[in-house]
């Protein structure tokens, strides 16, 4: 770091911000020690459980092998992308003594490198959560015998194991990559994030087709066509949820959540590189590393002051998880807005523009988290007008149900992104008039956009803590109801399941919304680097009223369309298979009465089988779709193509899972009611079935193709991140370009129809 000209205290800062990055993996450490210690319970209880780890170890063994190849074909690659672009300044600048074809192996190398470590931290964060929820469900459950807020604070503990991994690993590796490279980071952090994002992608894909696709198969036989209550040990797919529970919302949502923590440095790095080149102020660079550090403090505070507050009437078996679980994150929100003022007063004065305008920028993203969780909260919440609308949709079957479920969702992504267009106009209000040259105030109101992404990030360990919690107490639920324990520990389950699927929704929304932040941030990245290798080529910006930027733009908006719909179909085809081998084991005798054991192990292996086959064709069309339209249409329609990507993935995303959340929560309130089917109230009744059908509904939407959308808009604003100095480098020689951009039109083509083949007929 030398070369930039650090004061002392900035680098003293850089190395401060390392070692609470390695605080805040002790502490995760600490809290895994914590949970381990709790006791599992009775033998059928760690009965299930096993079968539970046996199912998810066997999956993520196998994921891995699926992806490894990939992973070893794009490490290639990107080390050979620095060989056919100049390059650029600050790589010239840190690596000054180097010659060309040295600086050129450097930076391949990071960058490769980079790529590589961002993959294995992605694939950490999300197999490590991934087996810490596992462990945790048996332990939630025998906790739930004694107390509602012992209960409580295992499951979110074990959360925030997760949620601190992401922090800590998320922070460690790109900090080490700006010691490491210093101005010339971007160059590697690009290899970083691009890494996290594929991982997550491969993850969020094949965890969402194998959880959704047991799920429904299950509930459809199981709650529809038997009449048996959630998670009934006679189910043969019963554990073929409960592992999909954790491969999907675990180990999907944290890698999830890594690669949009990534993303949103990567684009800030870059961003502050351009105004350190027009100001001279190394402030730009530093100020969003301090702001995560700041970040990973707020939430170890935060989250272990989680607890329920005991009940008026001294019940030790009741309590208000949501509220306990919100005031940790307004305590880290808290925290974390005043460091940021102090900090950005004490080290943001001599900036132009003052220090205000950063930390208002980062505080924003606070905000757009805060609005954003009580948003989600507001249309998937068990108390809220929006869930007890398709309630009543219930009463009049499947169509009004669903009907309604589809009103909310479309509803909620309006305001939500109309919440993320306010965000974004802030920053346009508090950077306006900075500077009087257009490009040079184009870049820091981009840049007030990705501090507020950093800042919305900050609570990164309370969000993936909020998130596991959902997974976690659903498996607990389901060892409580297989394991046959009491009444009230099965209450506390309960309650706390439906807590988790308002966390796991309102989770989703931040992950969406941050996905859409970081995206945009990178979207100026993307102008900010195509002009450094040619100034000419997006002089004037990207202009949608010329034609063939307006037909990247609708290109790009049918891509999040064509994702969803091979997810959706994905899952469909594998809850076929499910269902004939659910209805299959129930033809055979004892099976139905309970005195013959279901072989739980087939399920498991046909969604294992089905996940891995279609994550890679889905991950191949976010790899190769901007390229290819970059290719054929050059790098001005390759933006309005990511911007299409970006309204329209926005929208989708949100609207599927929120509709799914609600559809979820509103049969939760109807399964909380005393069972009665002669009167058409509790399980087992008509309304029941109308709520199960909108449930079956809305899981492929809430946590297959909805949270999938999130990594794919990222992969594809990396990949045209990496792409765009290429195309404008070569963008003479067409007939190259158009060559390579049909073999990934056809490569494309053949991934969509092996997506598409006919599904199993349901028989």
């Amino acid at each position: 770091m030398s070369e930039m000209g650090l004061t002392s205290f900035e680098t003293i800062a850089v190395w401060l911000v390392l070692l609470i990055a390695i605080l805040g993996l002790l502490y995760a450490l600490f809290l895994r020690r914590q949970v381990m210690a709790q006791p599992k319970g009775t033998a059928k209880m760690i009965e299930v459980w096993d079968a539970i780890r046996v199912g998810a170890d066997a999956y993520l063994s196998r994921q891995l092998k699926t992806i490894l190849p990939f992973i070893a074909i794009l490490t290639v690659a990107l080390f050979l992308s620095v060989y056919i672009v100049p390059p650029t300044a600050e790589a010239i600048e840190r690596f000054a003594s180097m010659s060309e074809q040295q600086l050129k192996l450097t930076i391949g190398l990071g960058r490769a490198g980079a790529f590589v470590m961002g993959a294995i931290f992605s694939l950490i964060v999300g197999q490590v959560g991934m087996r810490m929820a596992v462990q945790a469900n048996v332990r939630v459950a025998e906790a739930a015998r004694s107390s509602f807020n012992g209960a409580l604070r295992v499951a979110y503990r074990a959360g925030t194991v997760t949620g601190m991994l992401t922090d800590g690993l998320g922070l460690f590796g790109g900090t080490i990559i700006f010691v490491i490279f210093g101005v010339a980071a971007p160059d590697a952090l690009l290899g970083f994030g691009f890494g996290g994002t594929l991982l997550a992608l491969f993850m969020r894909v094949g965890g969402g087709i194998y959880t959704k696709a047991a799920d429904v198969g299950a509930d459809l036989v199981g709650k529809v066509e038997q009449d048996l209550p959630e998670d009934d040990p006679r189910n043969a797919a019963v554990i073929a949820d409960l592992v999909g529970d954790n491969v999907g919302d675990c180990a999907g949502m944290a890698a999830d959540i890594f690669e949009s923590y990534e993303v949103t440095i990567v684009s800030a790095l870059i961003l502050g590189l351009a105004l350190r080149t027009i100001t001279h102020h190394n402030e730009w660079l530093i100020y969003p590393l301090l702001v995560r550090g700041i970040g990973v403090l707020s939430s170890i505070v935060g989250t272990y002051l989680v607890k329920s507050e005991p009940s008026k009437t001294g019940d030790a078996m009741s309590g208000d998880a949501m509220k306990a679980i919100f005031r940790g994150f307004l305590t880290s929100a808290a925290i974390s807005t005043t460091l940021f003022f102090i900090v950005a007063l004490l080290y943001m004065r001599g900036v132009p523009g003052g220090w205000w305008r950063p930390f208002l920028a980062s505080a924003s993203g606070v905000l757009l988290a805060i609005i954003i969780d009580r948003l989600t909260d507001y249309f998937t919440g068990t108390h809220y007008s929006p869930v007890q609308e398709i309630k009543k949709g219930h009463d009049t079957g499947p169509a009004t149900t669903i009907l309604s479920g589809l009103g909310v969702g479309m509803e909620s992504a309006v305001w939500a992104t109309l919440v993320i267009a306010g965000t974004i106009l802030a920053s346009i209000f508090l950077y306006q008039g900075v500077s009087s040259n257009p490009a040079e105030q184009f870049v820091y109101i981009l840049y007030g956009v990705a501090l507020a992404g950093i800042g919305m990030l900050t609570l990164t360990g309370n969000n993936v803590a909020m998130d596991s919690f959902g997974p976690i107490s659903d498996n607990a639920n389901g060892i409580g109801e297989m394991a046959g324990l009491e009444d009230n520990a099965r209450q506390i389950m309960a309650d706390l399941d439906a807590v988790g699927n308002t966390t796991k929704a309102i989770t989703k929304g931040i992950a969406i919304g941050s996905a859409v932040i970081a995206a945009v941030a990178l979207f100026g990245s993307f102008i900010t680097d195509v002009s450094r290798i040619d100034p000419v080529a997006l002089a004037s910006g990207i202009r949608v009223s010329a034609p063939m930027v307006f037909v990247g733009f609708l290109i790009g908006g049918t891509i999040p369309w064509i994702f969803s719909s091979l997810a959706i179909k994905a899952v469909s085809r594998t809850a076929a298979d499910i269902v004939q081998e659910v209805r299959r084991q129930f033809r055979v005798p004892g099976v139905i009465e309970g005195t013959v054991k279901p072989d739980y192990a087939r399920p498991v292996a046909i969604t294992t089988i089905a996940a891995q086959k279609e994550l890679v064709n889905l991950a191949w069309l976010a790899v190769a779709a901007p390229i290819a339209v970059g290719l054929a249409l050059q790098v001005e329609a390759l933006g309005g193509f990511l911007a299409g990507v970006i309204l329209s993935g926005q929208l989708l995303a949100v609207f599927m899972s929120n509709a799914g959340g609600a559809w979820d929560n509103a049969k939760k309130v109807i399964e909380d009611e005393p069972r009665d089917p002669a009167n058409n109230l509790g399980k087992g009744s008509e309304r029941h079935k109308a709520a199960v059908v909108g449930d079956t509904v809305g899981d492929p939407l809430k946590d297959t193709a909805g949270p999938a959308l999130n990594p794919m808009i990222k992969v594809i604003n990396l990949i045209s991140l990496i792409v765009a100095p290429i195309i404008v480098t070569y963008k003479d020689d067409m007939l190259i370009s158009i060559a390579v951009s049909l073999v990934l039109l056809v490569s494309m083509g053949f991934v969509i129809r092996r997506s598409k083949r006919a599904p199993t007929a349901l028989v």
